[in-house]
């Protein structure tokens, strides 16, 4: 397993600098720059050129990707062209403001979809699994962006029961209470957001591993629902989970887009939009580079895991 662990990270090196190229490149062929929405009609054509040589964008294309390369290969990511200020430092502040958000979502939603998806696939055909494939269907089609704004809708301005935006009431930026108080409405939306795929799949798994021989020999043996599922099904079932979770590890530094520029979340989501509206280049090929780098590693990690929750993977890569 050490040695699969290590050739799948060098691999990773090469396929990680052609991802870095192809993004650099897309950057390179979109229109306008930071520095477009810096200038003025006033500035002269020298004024302008000024800007772009402090700037560095006044190189060629190649000479600007080396040196960006030399510089994030010296762990520095360069300076926002916006707002001057390190991308390191902000990601490093906006990326635990991400998970805080993102992690608790993904994992009730993981354990809520396991619960259902058994119980969906269990109940094949029933007024249960109608019911559940009801709730998964319409969940499926409702915008996220929808459901956050029903969500401040009812909660934050009807009931007032939660606060509208933001991370940290203002003077109280330590007090984990309040903290819990302002993540629990996006929270529980970025979950539902989740919830319907992980249902589904865990469903489809369900029906798959209910209809083994080992299903039958339990059955057979006296075998009630409750263990059938949890001792003999669920580890199984648990598979395809293995994969969305490591597909799913990106999000921890790309964010939630939606949910986190909705309710004004100081996350690395709301970050990249800024930044894409604000054609910041270096801060996009940053969170790219980041995003990328965690698809490769969560890839690595659904197969290490595989083999942990499978014995057969791991017997016959053995």
């Amino acid at each position: 397993m050490i040695g699969y662990i290590a050739k799948r990270l060098l691999l990773a090196i090469p396929l990680v600098l052609f991802i870095s190229i192809v993004c650099f490149t897309l950057i390179q062929i979109a229109p306008g720059d930071a520095v477009t929405n810096l200038i003025t009609p006033r500035m002269s054509p020298e004024v302008i050129a000024n800007i772009r040589a402090k700037y560095g964008l006044d190189k060629p294309a190649y000479l600007q990707y080396f040196y960006w390369l030399a510089n994030i290969l010296r762990g520095e990511f360069g300076y926002s062209l916006a707002t001057h200020d390190s991308i390191g430092k902000n990601l490093a502040v906006r990326i635990p403001a991400t998970a805080a958000l993102v992690l608790p979502a993904y994992f009730a939603s993981m354990l809520l979809a396991l619960a259902l998806g058994l119980l969906s696939a269990f109940r094949k055909g029933k007024l249960t699994d109608k019911i559940i494939d009801a709730f998964t269907s319409v969940m499926l089609s409702v915008p996220i962006f929808w459901l956050a704004l029903l969500a401040i809708y009812f909660f934050s301005y009807y009931l007032k029961l939660f606060p509208i935006f933001g991370m940290h009431t203002l003077g109280r930026e330590g007090d984990f209470a309040d903290l819990a108080w302002h993540l629990a409405l996006p929270c529980a939306v970025l979950m539902f957001a989740f919830l319907p795929d992980q249902i589904r799949y865990i469903r489809a798994s369900g029906i798959r591993e209910l209809a083994q021989d080992y299903v039958t020999v339990q059955r057979s043996y006296g075998a009630g629902a409750f263990e059938l599922l949890t001792r003999h099904v669920m580890r199984n079932a648990m598979l395809p989970m293995v994969t969305l979770m490591g597909m799913s590890l990106p999000m921890i530094v790309t964010g939630a887009f939606v949910t986190e520029s909705i309710f004004a979340w100081p996350g690395v989501g709301a970050y990249f939009v800024n930044a894409i509206k604000g054609s910041d280049y270096p801060v996009v090929m940053g969170i790219l580079l980041l995003s990328s780098t965690l698809v490769i590693l969560g890839n690595l990690i659904s197969d290490v895991l595989y083999g942990l929750i499978d014995p057969r993977i791991r017997l016959g890569r053995s």
